[in-house]
């Protein structure tokens, strides 16, 4: 039987980049669903708001489980295969969610389905494989555009399903659509070799290795943890905000907020075209002085929806584009390593959304939107600290290391970000 073959860089064509971001966007839209109906779904399974308040949770820790020990078989199993089984597994869930009889089986699927919905975190890194050197930046960022979009827009389309048919129905609504997804991604990915080969355990192990030989790897995963805590701080808080005096809006309405979010999404989706052409570090630089200007705007929008929608616009424009180039920038590391480098951006990401919710939380209570936009604030004053310390060194992208489990690494001549 003959080797799969390596896809050229040519294959990766427009139809396929939309088609991985609408499946990326989706996949990370299935830990959201719940959210805005935790109260329709307490009262129908007769369970407290409290207990309801679980499930969120339940999706994120299993998303984490996923991201970790799942992410990282991108990079010596076949993807054409492995993504669409990943696919198929999570509808299971989905419908396993939509036909859940109690709270407790509810929690249960919900936490199978944040361990299975990690095909984005997958087809991110394979949109990278797949495009050339010259459009990597572009692609990348599209596949990520397609993420963002589908964690601002999953929450308003869950709202309005939820609305119209019940909260069941967009779970089946989801499992239909995994399954299509799964269908077209097979016969659209072309047969591919393994990048690497290691057992599971080296290879889960190697995640580490990977980020502590990269120096630039280790300073571009603080900026996007950081960025994502400022990403989750907002969005939480503005719950708050929104639900209580002057506005005391409801929740459906509430939900349409994500729609200037969304907004921001798509403005940023070309993003990655700044990093093909060797802007990434100053146009980081541009996009955390932003996140600062609009922190600003937003401590004085507590009374005014009138600024308070362009500060949020400007501030997820500002965020998302940090994040894109980040991504696009952590993906010229290393080529036989993108997955694993992808499960540490995943897991950093995870880990700085968890401390931006919790302090959402608690600066809410202590001193309300003031503490929260000054959280904000400081978050990108650390980012923009961290930026200006390695933007001439640390963060410059100088190599990209081929992992050869057959012999010694060896290190591979990359273009210099040199417009520092």
């Amino acid at each position: 039987m003959a080797a799969p073959r390596m896809a050229p860089p040519s294959e990766m064509s427009r139809r396929l980049t939309f088609l991985f971001a609408v499946a990326a966007g989706v996949a990370i839209g299935n830990l959201y669903w719940a959210q805005p109906l935790l109260s329709f779904i307490a009262g129908d399974l007769r369970a407290a708001t409290a207990t309801a308040g679980w499930l969120v949770t339940a999706s994120q820790v299993g998303y984490a489980v996923g991201v970790l020990l799942l992410v990282p078989l991108g990079d010596v199993l076949d993807r054409r295969r492995f993504v669409p089984v990943m696919l198929l597994t999570s509808a299971a869930a989905l419908l396993l969610c939509a036909l859940a009889p109690s709270i407790g089986v509810l929690l249960l699927a919900l936490g199978v389905l944040g361990v299975t919905t990690i095909s984005g975190q997958v087809l991110t890194p394979l949109a990278g494989d797949l495009a050339g050197d010259a459009h990597r930046g572009r692609v990348v960022g599209a596949v990520g555009s397609g993420t963002l979009t589908g964690i601002l827009a999953s929450r308003t389309i869950s709202g309005f399903v939820a609305v119209a048919a019940g909260w069941r129905a967009i779970f089946a609504l989801a499992a239909v659509v995994a399954v299509l997804l799964a269908v077209l991604l097979y016969r659209a990915i072309p047969p591919l070799a393994p990048r690497t080969r290691m057992p599971y355990p080296a290879l889960i192990a190697s995640v580490g290795a990977v980020v502590m030989r990269e120096r630039a790897a280790r300073w571009t995963l603080v900026l996007a943890a950081t960025g994502f805590a400022a990403f989750s701080l907002l969005w939480t808080a503005l719950t708050f905000l929104l639900s209580g005096p002057p506005f005391r809006y409801p929740a459906p309405v509430i939900g349409l907020f994500g729609l200037a979010g969304l907004a921001g999404a798509l403005a940023v989706q070309h993003a990655g075209r700044l990093h093909d052409r060797g802007w990434s570090l100053p146009a980081t630089g541009v996009a955390w002085v932003l996140a600062l200007s609009s922190f600003v705007v937003a401590a004085f929008a507590g009374r005014s929806v009138v600024l308070l929608v362009p500060a949020i616009i400007m501030i997820d424009v500002a965020l998302q584009g940090q994040a894109l180039l980040n991504r696009a920038r952590l993906f010229a590391v290393s080529h036989e390593a993108r997955s694993r480098l992808n499960t540490a951006l995943g897991t950093g990401n995870f880990i700085g959304g968890a401390i931006g919710s919790a302090a959402a939380t608690t600066l809410w209570s202590a001193g309300g939107w003031t503490a929260v936009t000054i959280a904000g604030a400081a978050l990108c004053c650390f980012a923009l600290t961290v930026w200006a310390l390695g933007r001439r060194g640390p963060l410059v992208i100088r190599f990209a290391v081929t992992d050869n489990c057959n012999g010694p690494q060896r290190n591979l001549p990359q273009p210099r970000d040199i417009r520092t």
